[in-house]
């Protein structure tokens, strides 16, 4: 029993010092590798040049699987250059709840991002095709809707009308913005008036759902295009599937929730690659 005990504790010491010396390799090579230059795709993990992926216009170029994009960097793809017009500048985000913490944390997005809100939008043209372009980004609060954005999206409807315009909107939200209670929930009715009232004129809006569409922004505007289009793998549901799995206590289908799951049960009319988008929301603009 004292051989086995001593050749056991020597197997371990082994593996210890072959790990130890392992990380000491690692660390030493990204200490020649300067930050920034490097990203991982969160789906097949893999480890990619950042330049890469902007060149692929941020789809990893090994599962082709499509990342989060800046608001900015959804406008250069999108819309043609030099015609983008933003408009709805100068808001300012209040504390209606007087929230701890909650000012600070606005202020530090905004400094991060360089945006006013999560919420962009302007006049701009697609292939030569006038529209109203509106994006939410992700990167400023997991793009939650707050009194802003609300407004901002209501306004952007509000100036597609007063322009008979069609209006085409880049949702990607965790919900509503939930320091600010029930002034957050207020704007998915505010949203889904204005949403109205663009239809009764016979404008066309076009719905494009990315990674995540979720919460109260999913349970208003975004579902309620003329045309809704998806990328691939996004996900798009109200509750997220952990939250429904521990409701329902059963299993959820492979795929739940995803942009091609909700493609196959009529919630979405097409799932575009974010290469054809540009050319797919040119040609709908067109046929309008």
């Amino acid at each position: 029993m004292n051989n086995w005990i001593k050749e056991e504790y020597q197997k371990r010491k082994t593996r210890t010092l072959k790990y130890h010396k392992a990380r000491q390799k690692t660390k030493a090579m990204e200490a020649d590798v300067p930050s920034g230059l490097y990203t991982k795709c969160p789906s097949c993990k893999s480890t990619i040049q950042i330049q890469a992926f902007v060149d692929n216009d941020f789809v990893c170029t090994v599962c082709h699987h499509p990342l989060r994009m800046r608001a900015i960097d959804r406008l250069n793809l999108i819309i043609d250059r030099n015609s983008f017009v933003e408009k709805g500048l100068g808001y300012i985000t209040l504390n209606p709840l007087f929230q701890d913490g909650y000012e600070e944390k606005v202020a530090a997005y905004k400094e991060k991002t360089g945006l006013d809100e999560a919420y962009v939008y302007g006049y701009g043209e697609i292939h030569g095709m006038p529209c109203v372009v509106g994006v939410m980004d992700s990167f400023f609060m997991m793009g939650s809707m707050g009194s802003v954005v609300g407004e901002k999206v209501t306004k952007s409807f509000e100036y597609a009308m007063y322009k008979k315009l069609p209006m085409i909107l880049f949702a990607a939200s965790g919900g509503a913005r939930m320091q600010e209670g029930i002034y957050s929930l207020m704007q998915m009715a505010k949203t889904s008036a204005a949403v109205k009232q663009h239809s009764d004129l016979g404008l066309l809006y076009i719905s494009v759902l990315t990674h995540p569409t979720t919460g109260g922004v999913t349970a208003s505007f975004a579902m309620l295009g003329d045309i809704i289009l998806a990328e691939p793998d996004a996900l798009i549901g109200f509750a997220g599937p952990r939250v429904i799995e521990q409701t329902i206590k059963q299993s959820l289908p492979e795929g739940f929730q995803k942009s091609e799951f909700l493609l196959k049960k009529g919630f979405v009319d097409k799932v575009v690659d974010r290469h054809e988008l540009k050319k797919t929301l040119a040609k709908i603009l067109r046929f309008h």
